[in-house]
């Protein structure tokens, strides 16, 4: 092979890469072991884990909630778990026919008229739908409520700071937890979409109806964003609300947290904005014989078109995550999945009821919630879950201080269906003890 190239040695083929980032010795690994020594050494690694035994309060976008075994089951078939992106339709009939079932489940459970076949995330689909709402309103101003999941605005900035589109943002109240009514006196008709996130970052439930109402006054879209999306169990639709484009992480349906991904983007908007929609769709056919069929249409991407006219330079769709979710929602159905919604909320309230009576914590917003509110403890809340989880082993929530510097003491508790009665008084027992002996270790302070 160095012949053919005109080389005469491997060093030489090597000569672009600067001599002292060049390997000059053999990898430090160590022998080859046995099957039996290396299964034994993974479980003795699988042991160290023990963050895994913990019970764990954590959500802010990420969400621990049963999966049925069937789900793991039918997308681990060979005919799904090795089939090839479906651009020939006559070999791809039953992936294409997966994708349209997600397709019409998304549109169900948001509301919504029509639905893609899916983006990457929640926030990339977040951030493609502010892009669609220039496209669809010709401005190029986004008002973007700063009770969005901070993560997401990262996404959101990212996408548009060489796209002409200006961001200005909305505070939230103080009080309530939610988008702040006279924040939005910067709507004029300028303006694309307002954007929001229910339930919010803060887990408070917005007003979709006072909002949409808003935005459509002076011509704008709603954009509804929703991280939780297991709350579509419980709460009105933000299609039956108003909203014009809805997008969710699709991870709460049958789909691990896997430490942050594979995940799955939901992407649901009005039909009359169909031809704005990213990404790819999936449509019904029918023959010269009559029989239904299944192909990709309306598939503006860059791969089909030219790209300055492409609608997204997402040229795929999370297929194998959004099965998943498709086989969790049909196993579940409406009725189990309003069941799971339902002992979310029931044990987030019974939790936020609990903690609200240990000295010294409160629960500082007033708004409804779904599974997620936000708890004030009398200490820093950074060190109390640190010590917490040390000490009790328990991983009671998020620090408000990673992304607001200003909220110290504030953390996020995430309560699911995972959750059992015993770990939450677990919970509630161990921050009263934990926040005690921290006060008394501080002078009582």
């Amino acid at each position: 092979m160095l012949r053919q190239v005109g080389l005469s040695s491997a060093e030489e083929l090597f000569d672009s890469i600067p001599a002292d980032l060049r390997l000059t010795e053999p990898l430090k690994t160590s022998a080859a072991i046995s099957e039996l020594e290396l299964l034994a050494g993974f479980e003795n690694l699988a042991a160290k884990n023990v963050a895994a035994r913990r019970a764990s309060f954590l959500g802010a976008g990420a969400y621990s909630h049963y999966s049925p075994t069937i789900v793991d089951h039918l997308i681990s078939r060979s005919e799904f778990f090795t089939a090839y992106t479906p651009y020939q339709p006559e070999i791809s009939q039953g992936t294409l026919q997966a994708i349209f079932e997600f397709q019409t489940l998304v549109c169900q459970i948001t509301g919504m008229e029509v639905a893609n076949a899916s983006m990457y995330d929640g926030s990339t689909a977040l951030a493609e739908a502010v892009l669609m709402a220039e496209r669809v309103t010709r401005r190029n101003k986004v008002i973007v409520s700063s009770a969005v999941h901070p993560e997401y605005l990262e996404v959101i900035n990212t996408y548009v700071q060489h796209a002409g589109i200006e961001l200005q943002h909305s505070v939230y109240c103080t009080e309530a937890g939610t988008t702040l009514p006279e924040s939005l006196n910067a709507l004029d008709g300028k303006v694309a979409a307002l954007v929001v996130q229910s339930p919010n970052f803060f887990g408070c439930v917005e007003d979709l109806h006072a909002l949409a109402d808003k935005a459509h006054a002076i011509g704008a879209l709603l954009i509804v964003a929703i991280t939780e999306a297991m709350s579509l169990g419980l709460l009105r639709s933000p299609g039956s609300s108003g909203a014009d484009i809805v997008v969710a992480e699709g991870q709460s349906f049958g789909v691990p947290l896997s430490f942050g991904g594979p995940y799955v983007g939901l992407f649901a908007t009005r039909e009359k904005y169909a031809r704005q929609i990213p990404g790819r769709l999936v449509g019904e056919a029918y023959d010269r014989e009559g029989r239904r069929g299944y192909v990709l249409t309306l598939a503006t991407r860059e791969q089909h078109i030219r790209r300055e006219k492409a609608t997204s330079n997402i040229c795929t769709n999370e297929g194998l995550i959004a099965l998943a979710a498709t086989v969790y929602l049909e196993t579940m159905g409406p009725r189990g999945l309003q069941e799971t919604a339902r002992q979310c909320a029931q044990k987030a309230a019974y939790a936020a009821r609990k903690i609200k009576e240990i000295e010294g914590f409160s629960i500082p917003f007033t708004s409804p919630v779904f599974n997620e509110f936000v708890v004030r403890a009398p200490i820093g809340a950074k060190e109390l879950l640190s010590r917490l989880a040390q000490d009790k082993k328990i991983t009671g929530g998020l620090a408000l201080s990673r992304y607001f510097p200003d909220r110290a003491q504030d953390f996020l508790v995430c309560v699911t269906e995972v959750n059992s009665r015993r770990e939450i008084d677990s919970l509630v027992e161990g921050l009263a003890a934990v926040s005690s002996e921290m006060i008394q270790s501080h002078g009582g302070t």
